[in-house]
């Protein structure tokens, strides 16, 4: 009998190796199956860490996302009305300071007893009110003033009664005369005896420092009424002032407007004639037209505006014609201008809120 040999299976492979095949094919199937079982871990790890992350990202649950998103636009809200407050502060803070200015000017400056006794008790506390009317007016026009007292402009305890209920202001705008305390100053004092309805400036009275008149009526009613708005109107021109209340009202809102019948005349450079222009040049060639500016007969700004030209009145140009010195000192400033042509004079009765009238003088 001979050695045995190794029994060979199928096609030749022997015993040996298949059991070498089985013991690699069973330790490969234990690594593959744990492998398997770490991967839900795994998983499950990744699952809480992308959790986690949609947590603090604010990719939550739609209910607490809602909440958080809620609570974003209150603190905006929040900030938007602090913001509002310190502009509104601040706004205050400049009315107060040109208010402290113009008292101090109008102390120190040119003028009588007559007109320094605007004093420090009308520069203490501004009233609040809704709009101030300053309708300039002359030493001469006294039948013009006595036609709007029997129309549109309340007299007596119903005059007080329009500022206390509804804050409107309205006075005559008037200054004092070449030799302040003479006959016609002292007729103005009997005059605003008699109605209490004038406002009186520290300037002398001109035909040509209406430029200057308006300045100082902007600058002392500013310091004398905390107004939403200013409005300038001519002694000739009449009023409705529940138009003109409806009007501001849709403006009220807006930090910087000014408010009236636009226009953009030319210049006149030939002396002799009315409202000539002796720095014509300075708009270009001879024939040019004004930039576009409001009518003289009536016009309003807000009150950061009357402020600015309080605060600033000293470097500010004046031109010949009053309108256009206005309208040159909004240039150059974020101003919205409102071209109303309800306040224009020419417009069809019924629709104007003036009817120019033709008194003597």
């Amino acid at each position: 009998m001979g050695l045995s040999r190794p029994h060979k299976v199928g096609n030749g492979v022997s015993t040996r190796w298949v059991s070498f095949f089985c013991i690699v094919s069973f330790f490969l199937g234990v690594l593959v199956v744990n492998r398997f079982w770490d991967a839900p871990d795994s998983i499950k790890m990744d699952e809480e860490a992308l959790s986690m992350k949609k947590h603090q990202s604010g990719d939550v649950h739609p209910v607490e996302a809602s909440d958080q998103v809620g609570d974003i636009l209150s603190q905006v809200s929040q900030t938007h009305d602090v913001i509002m407050n310190l502009d509104k502060t601040i706004s205050s803070l400049e009315v107060q300071l040109a208010a402290a200015r113009a008292a101090k000017v109008d102390n120190s400056e040119e003028g009588s007893p007559m007109v320094t006794k605007l004093g420090n008790e009308q520069f203490k506390e501004r009233q609040k009110v809704f709009f101030v009317m300053g309708i300039i007016t002359a030493f001469s026009s006294r039948k013009r003033r006595d036609s709007i007292r029997e129309t549109w402009m309340p007299q007596g305890e119903e005059l007080k009664r329009l500022e206390r209920e509804k804050g409107i202001i309205i006075r005559f705008v008037i200054g004092h005369s070449a030799t302040p305390g003479g006959v016609l100053d002292r007729a103005i004092d009997a005059e605003e005896a008699q109605h209490k309805d004038f406002l009186r400036l520290n300037h002398v009275e001109g035909y040509h420092e209406l430029s200057s008149k308006t300045q100082i009526y902007f600058s002392t009613a500013v310091a004398k009424w905390d107004a939403d708005f200013f409005i300038k109107v001519d002694d000739d021109v009449h009023i409705n002032l529940g138009m003109v209340g409806s009007t501001l009202t849709r403006h009220r809102s807006k930090p910087r407007v000014y408010i009236g019948c636009m226009k953009s005349g030319p210049v006149l450079a030939q002396k002799g004639v009315k409202y000539h222009e002796p720095e014509y040049w300075k708009f270009g060639e001879e024939g040019n037209k004004y930039f576009r500016h409001a009518t003289g007969q009536i016009y309003a700004i807000s009150k950061d505006l009357a402020t600015y030209i309080s605060v600033n009145r000293h470097i500010l140009h004046r031109y010949a014609n009053e309108d256009v010195s206005l309208g040159s000192w909004f240039i150059g400033l974020d101003v919205e201008h409102i071209d109303d042509r309800s306040l224009c004079c020419g417009t069809p009765p019924g629709l104007s809120y003036l009817v120019t009238e033709k008194t003597s003088q």
